[in-house]
């Protein structure tokens, strides 16, 4: 078993910051890739940044020089610190992380449950 808590979500004005972050906890061994996905109303779930171990990070460009991924290994956690927040940055964002885990032993695609970004003056 396990769990993926998401927490940082809010509402901020233009301009401003937030920062997101997904903790896993359960029965780990590792975990390779972690992902932050959003999705906005009426629109396809988008894939906005990864963090890969060994290999580095992607963002989409439309985020680019305003958001960053990094990771903490030790406590199982991914943040994505956004700043420069625009009003077309509102929407649920979403943890996605690949985890070996156990009992049994297996890769895992696991999801958060979403946290509601919005950035309106």
């Amino acid at each position: 078993q396990v769990q993926l808590v998401e927490s940082g979500g809010g509402l901020v004005q233009p301009g401003g910051s937030l920062r997101l972050s997904c903790a896993a906890s359960g029965n780990i061994l590792s975990i390779n890739v972690m992902r932050w996905y959003r999705q906005a109303p009426g629109k396809e779930r988008e894939l906005v940044a990864d963090i890969t171990s060994g290999i580095g990070t992607t963002y989409v460009d439309s985020v680019k020089g305003r958001f960053t991924i990094s990771r903490d290994n030790a406590k199982n956690t991914v943040y994505l610190q956004m700043n420069s927040l625009k009003p077309e940055d509102t929407a649920v964002y979403y943890c996605n992380l690949n985890i070996l885990s156990t009992f049994p032993t297996s890769f895992r695609d696991c999801w958060g449950q979403g946290t509601q970004v919005t950035v309106s003056s």
